[in-house]
Formats: structure tokens, C-alpha cells, sequence
């Protein structure tokens, strides 16, 4: 951790994680006008940046700075449920295929590899064109589509630690396939998986901010951060507040977790390390 806490990217990346989680759970009392989450006051429609409002309004009048700290909520939601469903799945997954030789492994991880060879954008995108547009859709779609990154690097370094030495004299003394890939194997690897997770959850968001933007993922009013940029393109460039405020909300935290889960992917593995 330390090592950690002396990446002044990471902690930047850090810095910014904590202050969307901030906003999330607090967000209806930092905002301003947290009613605008869904109501409409057309009567102030489109106004610019000003003091009393201090990323303008939109086309019906609501406060773009208080929609965007409530977005905060939803995009963090999204992406935990997201993560935490895609590991639930992937992890399990890619510890059987690790563990199991034959039919049972190239199975498994043939299934993955064609889900890998697609986009996971298309892929999203094709999973939720089939399901009415909402939240859940988006995040099942999201959810069908990431588990196989936790199945592969689960694979790839439950057999590394799989060939130590350790485990071959577990096996010796009659330790279960479970306990040993349960109680040995799993926590070995998973740092990987926390940052496998960490850089998810940017993923995630930018691929849900996608979808709501091409109206595959939260519908009206919601206050998603793609689904506001999605609102804005007809007031642009005129009204250039009503989706740059958004853009910059995906902008910044997606570039926060990643910058997070880098560092974290160093500590992990020093011989991927940064230059600085």
C-alpha cells in the first residue's frame, strides 16, 4: 500500500473515485436543486452557466450541476452491480477451467474467447437491442458481456499458481479440489481480480453512458450521464453547457478508475510498472 500511496496518479485517480462516491451517496443533499432529478421547469429552459445555476439548465429547465451529481449515484450503481454480477460469474468460471482438464476447460473457455472477439460495445448492444430500454436492461447487457474479462485473467493466473509446488503437496495430503481452489488459489490471485474489478467499473460506466446515449440503456428522466449528452445534441452548439458538463462527469471518472486500477495493477506486479 504504500507503494500505492506514493503513485501520485493513482492517488489522483484515487481522489476522484472518492468524491464520485461522495457525491453518490450524498448527492441528494450536496445538490442544489435536487428535484430536478425529474422535474420540469420550462420557464428557465436552456439558460447558460450563471451563479445561480452553475453548469446552466437544459431543455426543460432543470439544474445540469445538481443532474449531474445525482448521475453519480446511477453510474456507480450501475457499475458495482455490474462488476460484482460479471465476478460472481466470471471468477467461478475460470477457476473450473483452471482446476479441470479437458472437455470441461476448452469448453468453458471457448465460449469465452468467442464472447472476447466481439466488441463489448456491439455485444452490449446487441443483448439489449432485444429487451425494452432501462437501467436493468443496460445492466444485464453490461453484466452478459464482462464476465468473460474476470474468466481469463482468473484462468491465466489460477494456472500459475496452480503448477507451484505448494499445491502439488496439498493434493499429496488429500485436500478437495474446492478447498484448495477455494482457500489457496483464490486468495493468491486476487489482487488480480481487484484490479481486473477496479478497471471495470470505468469500463462499465463509459460502455452504460454508450448505451444511454443511443437509447439502449436509462430512459427519460433519469439523470444518466450519457442519456443527458444523448438530450443535448439537438441544442448544440448554441446551449455547448448542456453536454459538455456530462461529457465531462464520463470523462473524469472513467480516467479515474483507470488511473486507479494501473496503480494498483504496479503494486500488483512490479515488472508492469510505469516508467516515471
Amino acid at each position: 500500500m504504500l507503494a500505492l500511496w506514493r503513485d501520485r496518479v493513482a492517488m489522483f485517480g484515487l481522489a476522484i473515485v472518492l468524491l464520485i462516491v461522495v457525491l453518490a451517496i450524498f448527492g441528494q443533499w450536496i445538490a442544489p436543486y435536487p428535484e430536478d432529478a425529474y422535474d420540469v421547469k420550462v420557464w428557465q429552459r436552456l439558460r447558460p452557466p450563471s451563479a445561480e445555476f452553475f453548469m446552466g439548465t437544459d431543455a426543460l429547465g432543470r439544474d445540469i450541476f445538481s443532474r449531474v451529481i445525482m448521475g453519480a449515484q446511477v453510474a456507480l450503481i450501475i457499475s458495482v452491480t455490474v462488476v460484482l454480477a460479471s465476478a460472481l460469474i466470471g471468477v467461478p468460471l475460470g477457476l473450473i477451467a483452471a482446476w479441470r482438464t479437458g472437455w470441461v476447460s476448452d469448453a468453458v473457455m471457448r465460449v469465452t474467447d468467442i464472447f472476447l472477439a466481439v466488441p463489448q460495445l456491439v455485444l452490449a448492444l446487441a443483448f439489449a437491442a432485444v429487451m425494452a430500454p432501462s437501467i436493468q436492461t443496460a445492466m444485464l447487457a453490461l453484466t452478459l458481456t464482462y464476465w468473460p474479462f474476470f474468466t481469463r485473467i482468473v484462468y491465466g493466473e489460477a494456472r500459475r499458481v496452480r503448477s507451484a509446488l505448494f499445491i502439488d503437496a496439498l493434493e499429496s495430503v488429500g485436500a478437495s479440489p474446492l478447498r484448495i481452489a477455494v482457500m489457496h488459489i483464490l486468495p493468491n490471485i486476487a489482487p488480480a481480480i481487484i484490479v481486473r474489478a477496479t478497471i471495470g467499473f470505468g469500463v462499465t460506466i463509459l460502455v452504460a453512458a454508450a448505451l444511454g446515449f443511443l437509447g439502449m440503456g436509462a430512459a427519460p428522466p433519469t439523470p444518466e450521464w450519457g442519456l443527458m449528452v444523448a438530450e443535448s445534441r439537438r441544442y448544440l452548439p448554441q446551449s455547448w453547457w448542456f453536454s459538455l458538463f456530462p461529457g465531462l462527469a464520463i470523462l473524469f471518472t472513467v480516467l479515474a478508475f483507470n488511473l486507479l486500477g494501473d496503480g494498483l495493477r504496479d503494486v500488483v506486479d512490479p515488472r508492469l510498472r510505469r516508467s516515471r
